[in-house]
């Protein structure tokens, strides 16, 4: 071949490869623009080197930095795991590499450059092996879960909590109640709110509200914190708390939580005076939620047909 027909060669295959770079340059783009579309990032880990070629740019997005500013490595991945579930996360991992597992699946959360939290479900899988049988890659996808997990949380608590107080509702105390029995003395403490049907008729819904807002972060502050409070009804409340009856702080924490009550409510149409009759019983082994609550119901209704505004106790 003549020097100017090898010369020729070299162009065609030069211009061949610039091509072939530009195709794969676009390809690599698209696909970019398409995973970031779908909030998925790929990803290929190359082992024994600890690097990690990121497909797009979504990975270091997800963790609030910027194109470049994060070096794509595995030691950085494992960096920003959340130390809660640092552990777990690199079980999973490792026992896909060595062998254990036919693949690597996680839903862990990272911690971003600012502190805050992304929830990610990562999946990967042995790409490729040595000679002697060792993984050399592993490649997988990697899915920001943040939006899910936020939606998760709020149906758990709109399911568990009352929606204008936030305290327990009636299905998670009863939850609530048939752990705590297992694990040892519990009284159930049932609250009915006096002369609250008067703050409804002459301040409006709105302030009888507000009342119920404010009564339960009083009652938050009240209680020791391993008491369960919860909203059954318009002005009924439940507590939960893990003591024998007589002991002493049961009474004043009941004496505690009729002061919260009788203390005026400064609303921003007036004032607003309620009181508190409490009953209180200690759950024996047979009771059912219902049964307990029954008995403290009878002990709050012999308080209202004697003056209101105290609490009594019923073993």
């Amino acid at each position: 071949m003549s020097d100017e027909a090898l010369l020729q060669q070299i162009q065609n295959l030069k211009k061949h490869n610039a091509r072939l770079k530009r195709i794969a340059h676009d390809a690599r783009n698209k696909l970019s623009a398409a995973l970031d579309g779908t909030g998925l990032c790929l990803w290929q880990l190359d082992i024994p080197s600890g690097k990690l070629v990121i497909f797009n740019r979504r990975w270091g997005a997800m963790l609030g930095f910027q194109p470049k500013e994060l070096n794509a490595k595995f030691e950085v991945w494992r960096e920003h795991l959340h130390p809660e579930d640092a552990d777990e996360v690199l079980k999973a991992f490792y026992d896909h590499i060595e062998g254990r597992a036919p693949y690597y699946e996680a839903l862990h959360r990272m911690v971003a450059k600012n502190g805050t939290i992304t929830w990610v479900l990562d999946r990967g899988r042995v790409s490729e092996w040595d000679e002697q049988g060792n993984p050399l890659k592993v490649t997988g996808t990697h899915i920001d879960m943040t939006k899910e997990k936020n939606y998760e949380a709020q149906l758990s608590t709109l399911a568990n909590h009352d929606p204008l107080t936030g305290l327990t509702n009636r299905h998670s105390l009863q939850t609530h109640f048939s752990q705590m029995k297992k694990q040892g003395p519990l009284c159930l403490a049932y609250i009915d709110l006096d002369n609250f049907k008067h703050v409804n008729d002459t301040l409006g819904h709105r302030s009888g509200d507000e009342v119920l807002m404010q009564l339960s972060q009083r009652m938050r502050d009240a209680v020791l914190s391993s008491v369960v409070i919860g909203r059954i009804g318009g002005d009924e409340f439940v507590l939960l708390m893990p003591f024998l009856i007589d002991f002493p702080k049961v009474r004043i924490m009941a004496q505690t939580l009729l002061d919260a009550a009788l203390t005026p409510f400064e609303l921003g149409n007036g004032t607003a005076e309620i009181g508190a009759s409490i009953g209180i019983a200690q759950v024996q082994v047979q009771d059912s939620f219902d049964d307990a609550l029954m008995r403290a119901d009878e002990a709050m209704y012999s308080i209202k047909k004697n003056g209101k505004q105290g609490f009594g106790l019923v073993p």
